[in-house]
């Protein structure tokens, strides 16, 4: 007798189902969902493993599904007694969808579900989803799988979704027709009509005319009459496509005539609704040729809508995105002015930056003098904040470069780069060459910026004081002006990263408000004004209100930006927390001022390397807050993930591996050899005779 008696191995779940060779019944919804729950938790990782382990499981699933017979028509049989004995409608119209008329009205919607959700029906298609995936963090490790590995399996599972079945037909028809009615509702909306062109003649919006052969489509289906749904099937996916393209026209106009949150809204809920009408339509035209692709951005969108329906930051994330995509793309339109290609441009931006520097100095040296008024705090921040609002108008006007306000543009048009909406896939190779033209244009806006403010201010100083007969700065007061550049004597490079974020933020301001400009119809309305008209003469009002629509945005932009830094030290102050603003240009013609008041021989040498050590960091840090915040936002509100592309940045850094010089300096340009044919002796002695 053994002293030790091994315990036999408990079998899985595909060992007990494939030894036990019973097959489950198609109308059994019970046993149907336990089964599904079982087979999900079988490619479901186990807590606290990575994620990768989720792609292994599916991969082992859908092998089995290819080999083993019973395991695949157990699961056919538990998804058709799910689809044929649940209520499809709400998870077909509504999951994914938000349902309320308004932005505001459905963000209240979610705040009173997320205190007291609302309760759901056990027939309900959404209450399966909910028992299969039941974790809240179900929804991570679904995402995590490449989207071709969940099409593979589904095309293994051979499930066709044949309308053949009266009840799933049923269920389709409701929903089609739901969706029907919610699209033309709103595609007769002001906001889309009146943005959308209509078809030739007197006919119906294309929104309006896929009601009318949705109504066709059922009644052939219900009377049986295969070729005449045939016929509708096919008229109504070339209405829905005209639909699309409607909605995509709108949106290509936005540049030039802007967005509001209430039309980005309606066309984002409209695009939806016409996906859901597609793939119906896809199952009902009973060919068997199924988009499987479609299904799973379907399914991928369910589990992820069931997990966080509730969520405020997922609502918003989704609302926004689309306004956000518009104001990037404004910011975008006018980045690609400061990314170099030639010699030429490199060295007309070092120009450009040049005459930026020199409006910065007398910036730099102004707010110093405006420092010395013995006013309160409040007007001193306000006198500031003009000084600076006016500096950068005038950097604007003259067509000049200030370093630190390219990021934000040069960040949308990187990510625009990235949009695969409007370019299909993009060229990673071709995008390294671009960063590495930022790169090297970003260096020569800074050079060219910093190579006059600090001898200018310096002069400007020098000027001061033979005019006035003492200096901007001196004593103790230039050397605190010196210790705030400090990287390790102060908190200037956390007030770098401050300034970063201002410098983002007065860019979202501009591209906001050259949208609203735009979208409000402004020009025209200035033209048509009663009063503009009898004052000014119609070439004047023509001139004026084409400088606000263009202007505008840009104005506002820059006056944020200066009250952003005028007032960031006054409210540090006021509140008593280290909070100000440290930005490159403005540090150098300090540190300018502060060198000429105490003397170079004044100075220790180390210091004053630290102190130009700091203001190269502040630069630094500028730009990389700056671009970082722009990007990021940019490539979310174009609903791009990095996952999607994972050799961008193997790409980047195999590019600056062999061609490090491009990312400081540009190229030369490249000349094409001109071939002149061959021409034997004989023949040339002949032409020549």
């Amino acid at each position: 007798m053994a002293i030790l008696r091994l315990r036999k191995k408990k079998q899985g779940f595909f060992e007990e189902l494939i030894s036990r060779n019973t097959l489950l019944p198609t109308h059994g919804r019970q046993k149907g969902l336990h089964f599904l729950v079982s087979f999900f938790s079988e490619i479901r990782p186990a807590p606290g493993k990575q994620r990768k382990y989720a792609d292994k499981n599916l991969l082992r699933v859908t092998e089995l599904l290819k080999n083993e017979t019973i395991i695949l028509a157990n699961l056919q049989h538990a998804l058709l007694s799910q689809l044929t004995e649940t209520n499809l409608v709400n998870a077909i119209t509504e999951s994914g969808i938000p349902l309320a008329r308004g932005f505001w009205q459905e963000l209240s919607n979610r705040l009173k579900h997320k205190i007291l959700p609302p309760l759901q029906d056990e027939t309900d298609f959404l209450y399966v989803l909910n028992n299969v995936f039941y974790r809240k963090n179900d929804y991570v490790w679904i995402e995590s799988i490449p989207r071709e590995h969940w099409i593979a399996f589904f095309e293994a599972a051979g499930f066709h979704f044949s309308p053949s079945h009266p009840s799933f037909r049923s269920e389709l028809l409701k929903s089609l027709k739901i969706l029907s009615f919610q699209v033309a509702q709103l595609g007769l909306e002001k906001e889309v009509m009146g943005y959308a062109p209509g078809p030739e003649g007197d006919k119906d919006p294309f929104f309006v005319q896929q009601n009318y052969l949705v109504h066709d489509l059922e009644t052939a289906l219900l009377q049986n009459n295969d070729d005449a749904a045939r016929t509708a099937v096919l008229k109504l996916k070339e209405c829905l496509q005209q639909c699309d393209e409607q909605i995509n026209q709108i949106r290509n106009n936005h540049p030039e005539r802007g967005a509001s949150l209430h039309q980005t809204y309606l066309l984002m809920i409209m695009m939806n609704r016409l996906d859901r009408m597609s793939l119906v339509t896809d199952v009902l035209d009973g060919d068997r040729h199924f988009d499987t692709s479609r299904f799973v951005d379907l399914f991928l969108l369910l589990v992820r809508n069931e997990k966080r329906k509730n969520s405020i930051r997922e609502f918003i994330s989704q609302g926004v995105a689309y306004l956000a995509y518009q104001i990037a793309e404004h910011k975008g339109s006018r980045g690609h002015k400061y990314i170099t290609s030639s010699r030429s441009e490199y060295f007309k931006m070092i120009r450009s930056a040049m005459l930026g520097g020199f409006i910065i100095s007398f910036i730099a040296v102004f707010k110093n003098l405006l420092g010395k008024l013995k006013i309160a705090l409040i007007p001193q921040g306000f006198l500031y904040s003009i000084n600076y609002s006016l500096g950068f108008i005038a950097i604007d006007s003259t067509k000049a470069t200030l370093a630190t306000k390219q990021p934000a543009f040069t960040a949308s048009a990187v990510a625009g780069s990235l949009d695969s909406r409007k370019h299909g896939e993009p060229d990673l190779e071709n995008l390294a060459a671009t960063v590495a033209k930022i790169s090297r244009s970003q260096i020569a806006s800074f050079f060219g910026n910093l190579i006059i403010v600090f001898p200018l201010s310096f002069i400007l100083a020098w000027l001061y004081q033979m005019a006035w007969g003492h200096p901007v700065a001196d004593g103790e007061k230039a050397m605190q002006m010196l210790r705030d550049q400090h990287p390790w004597r102060s908190w200037a490079l956390l007030y770098a990263c401050f300034t970063g974020f201002f410098l983002f933020l007065s860019g979202i301001i501009a591209g906001y408000w050259q949208n609203k400009i735009q979208y409000s119809r402004i020009r025209e309305r200035m033209n048509r004004h009663p009063l503009l008209k009898s004052s000014l003469s119609s070439k004047r009002l023509n001139k004026l209100s084409g400088w606000v629509e263009k202007t505008w945005g840009t104005l506002m932009g820059n006056i944020a930006l200066g009250f952003f830094l005028g007032f960031a030290g006054i409210l540090g102050k006021l509140l008593g927390i280290p909070f100000d603003i440290r930005h490159i240009t403005i540090s150098a013609g300090n540190t300018a001022i502060a060198v000429f008041g105490l003397g170079l021989q004044h100075i220790p040498v180390y210091f004053l390397a630290a102190v130009f050590g700091g203001v190269f960091a502040i630069g630094l840090l500028n730009f990389l807050v700056s671009f970082s915040q722009a990007f990021f936002v940019a490539v979310k509100s174009r609903g791009i993930r990095f996952r999607q592309y994972p050799r961008f940045f193997r790409v980047m850094a195999g590019y600056f591996a062999r061609n490090p010089r491009e990312f400081i300096w540009p190229p030369p340009k490249t000349k094409i050899p001109v071939y002149k044919p061959l021409v034997k002796d004989d023949q040339a002695s002949s032409a020549d005779r």
